[in-house]
């Protein structure tokens, strides 16, 4: 009877035993992190599933909460005021998870394009902070903490994300968003109270990547192409599994220097080596129009050139001008010279060539460029010569057909290196429409899904000069993004600040398109609990990244002590323009935010214009009569419109009593700019 009962009761204990009862949090849920102070904050995971998983604080909160039948589990916690540091535990029967160092203070999600990424080292060299050594060597800081969501691209929305929550330090923070530091150090020392900085930013990225399925296709000129990333996504699919069994290296994050992505490849370089089946590239201009659309990585470059009589015996100089983003240059085979480092972008290139490496024929010009993000290639419109060192006159022009060969993609965060078998750029399963950074949708998918729901008092906003060629669309476009956030949030409609474009001379683009672009983001102040900074007088209009972040994240921290914060003595704007009356030949112009009356800096007002009937814009005197402005001139008799800073790199001096500038804008609105 024992034999057979055993084996029976063994066999019951075995089925009766319980997996273990594991947790999972979000990387936003961590250590060292700041919840929202006075909230329901939310606080979530996944764990084994149907388990009670139970939540408890340091400042005294309990709760339980049990899986769903997919391991995930969703809660909220009540926070009190602000301080710390505190630890809260997560547990089930045989996990314990203990988060150490957590303060209770005011949350910020921090978003944009490069100018909201820029560091508070700057974009080196060519690209800087105002005052940045000085600022970085004083950033200490403990109550202030920093969370970098690492870039990243999806076609759909997945639940976590990279990152870590850091101390405020100078270390941690010079590779830490300039414009997000400026605003929550002046919010911590105006509150006393500790600070924590979301920063999900990526540089030349459009405001549709960082908006959902759902908003942005309802824009009819997004339609059609979510439409096709729609059809892309099993595609992208596919050739992601295919690119995982490539050797692969994590793209540098918080460095300037690339050379350890550069491959033992310099057999490419040579002038033997055999690049017959190599395609061609006409040079100069960026590879995205050239052959290789949405293509981000490392691509070679061959060409040969036979050497010219008057080019024997001298040493030469090889003008490749500007390349996007890195290179390294070789010579038969000798590299002559290179840049392995972000920030130079927009350097022109200039290596000389000793006489000693050159041959009388078929001497080979091999270039490996390296691509981050963005257009890609040896692009400057100047063009790629060679000429003898120390003259201008003997030119060659290798302008024209250039072998080229990609070796290695930048995906999610990696580096693929392309093998020399199967596993090349040629057997690349392909793809109809590029998922990555610039298309629609895709970071809201990887770096603001996998943040909702953390608790946040509200959001500042640096983006808009990825939109300038599609000015008129982001009137709906940026409306629907930061409805988009507000809605998947379920936080009511939380603080919106934004900053509206630098001057900037856009050689690219429309002229002038970029005032349109200012003007629809002033339009979208008529959603509710949004405001806006004006930057024109700390602008560059030879750069598209100006200096002065730090005022920048104080204007837009005058916003959150203002009407977040109800600090009512804080003025946080500008004029703005209110609406206009006619009087004979005049046009008087009604401002809000006029705190302290209008001023006039640095002379005469300026930047004035005004139209009759006929719409042809007149350059217009103006002068402050109180708290208007009456606007005029000789050539228009019966004036019927107005318009103020109406150009791409304009610098006006229309200020208020606070000393902040008065945002551009015009009275009418007979035409599109993008349709001249």
């Amino acid at each position: 009877m024992k034999r057979i009962i055993l084996p029976v009761i063994i066999l019951i204990l075995m089925s009766c035993k319980k997996s273990d009862q594991t947790i999972e949090l979000p990387s936003i849920i961590n250590s060292g992190m700041v919840l929202q102070q006075n909230s329901d904050v939310v606080l979530w995971g996944k764990s084994t599933p149907r388990v009670k998983v139970e939540i408890s604080t340091s400042w005294g909160i309990r709760t339980k909460i049990k899986s769903d039948e997919n391991g995930n589990w969703r809660t909220k916690i009540k926070t009190t005021t602000a301080g710390g540091p505190y630890e809260i535990v997560f547990q089930t029967k045989d996990t314990n998870i203990v988060l150490k160092d957590v303060l209770l203070g005011e949350v910020w999600l921090c978003s944009g394009q490069s100018n909201m990424e820029m560091p508070l080292s700057g974009f080196l060299p060519s690209d800087t902070i105002q005052n940045s050594k000085a600022e970085i060597a004083g950033a200490n800081y403990p109550d202030i903490r920093v969370f970098k969501v690492h870039r990243d691209v999806s076609g759909v929305p997945v639940t976590n994300c990279q990152g870590i929550w850091k101390h405020c330090s100078p270390e941690n923070i010079k590779s830490f968003s300039a414009t997000a530091y400026f605003f929550g150090k002046k919010i911590h020392q105006s509150l006393g109270v500790p600070v924590g900085l979301i920063l999900s930013s990526w540089g030349g990225t459009p405001a549709e990547s960082w908006t959902s399925k759902e908003y942005v296709s309802v824009i009819p000129a997004y339609k059609k192409i979510v439409d096709s990333m729609n059809l892309a996504i099993g595609q992208y699919e596919t050739l992601s599994k295919w690119m995982e069994n490539l050797k692969k290296v994590d793209l540098p994050m918080d460095t300037v220097s690339y050379d350890p992505i550069v491959q033992d490849d310099i057999e490419y370089s040579t002038p033997g080596f055999d690049d017959s089946a190599w395609p061609v590239m006409e040079l100069p201009g960026y590879w995205e129009s050239n052959g290789l659309p949405g293509f981000d990585g490392i691509v070679w470059f061959r060409k040969e050139f036979d050497l010219p009589a008057a080019f024997k015996g001298k040493d030469l100089v090889i003008h490749l001008g500007a390349i996007d983003d890195m290179d390294a240059t070789f010579v038969n085979g000798i590299k002559v010279g290179a840049i392995l480092k972000s920030g130079f972008y927009s350097l022109s290139r200039e290596y000389i060539i000793p006489a000693k490496i050159l041959k009388k024929e078929k001497n080979v010009i091999a270039v490996e460029v390296i691509d981050l993000t963005g257009g890609g290639g040896i692009c400057d419109k100047d063009g790629i010569s060679v000429r003898i060192k120390n003259s201008k006159k003997s030119v060659l022009n290798l302008n024209g057909n250039w072998k080229y060969l990609p070796v290695a993609e930048i995906m999610k965060g990696k580096i693929y290196f392309y093998d020399k078998s199967e596993k090349t750029f040629k057997n690349r399963p392909h793809v109809a429409l590029p998922i990555n950074e610039l298309a629609p949708t895709t970071l809201y998918n990887a770096m603001i899904y996998p943040l909702i729901p953390y608790t946040i008092q509200g959001a500042i906003w640096y983006q808009g000069e990825s939109n300038v060629g599609k000015a008129f669309e982001y009137r709906s476009l940026f409306p629907a993004m930061i409805e988009c956030w507000r809605n998947m949030w379920v936080q009511g409609d939380f603080p919106f600040y934004y900053v509206q474009i630098a001057p900037f001379t856009y050689k690219e683009t429309i002229p002038s398109s970029s005032a349109e672009l200012r003007e629809a983001q002033l339009m979208t102040l008529k959603l509710p609990n949004t405001g806006m900074i004006v930057t024109t007088d700390i602008g560059n209009p030879k750069t598209i990244h100006p200096s002065n972040k730090k005022q920048v994240g104080i204007r837009l921290a005058l916003w959150a002590l203002s009407k977040t914060y109800g600090k009512d003595s804080v003025v946080c704007s500008g004029p703005l323009y209110d609406k206009i009356e006619i009087e004979d030949k005049r046009i008087k112009v009604y401002f809000t935010h006029k705190e302290g009356g209008l001023v006039a800096k640095r002379g005469p007002l300026n930047y004035f214009e005004i139209a009759g009937e006929d719409k042809n814009y007149m350059p217009a005197m103006a002068e402050i009569k109180g708290d208007i402005v009456e606007v005029w001139s000789e050539k228009v008799l019966h004036p019927v419109a107005v318009r103020f800073g109406w150009n791409e790199n304009a610098n006006p001096n229309l200020f208020n009593g606070a000393g902040l500038p008065a945002s551009p804008f015009r009275t009418d609105n007979w035409k599109r700019l993008t349709e001249n």
